[in-house]
């Protein structure tokens, strides 16, 4: 499993990561809090609070090459460190 802080400010940002999660095959999650949607849907993410950070859980490891791939794809959605 693999985890990443994102950023998912505006709806139209919204769609773009929705549409890009939706290219890959495996389960992916977004957490707000003690709140877990499909990545996968426009209703899940419009009911967490996108003003804040929200944690993207993909299941699958970070080594896998899906995975990778789909991170490369949301890199403008990730939180940069430090």
């Amino acid at each position: 499993m693999t985890e990443k802080k994102i950023l998912i400010p505006t709806i139209e940002a919204v769609r773009k990561f929705v549409t890009t999660v939706t290219m890959f095959v495996g389960d992916v999650d977004v957490l707000s809090g003690r709140y877990i949607v499909d990545a996968k849907s426009l209703m899940g993410l419009f009911s967490l609070d996108l003003a804040s950070e929200l944690t993207l859980r993909i299941h699958a490891p970070q080594s896998d090459f899906d995975c990778g791939n789909l991170l490369a794809k949301l890199d403008e959605f990730i939180c940069k460190e430090g």
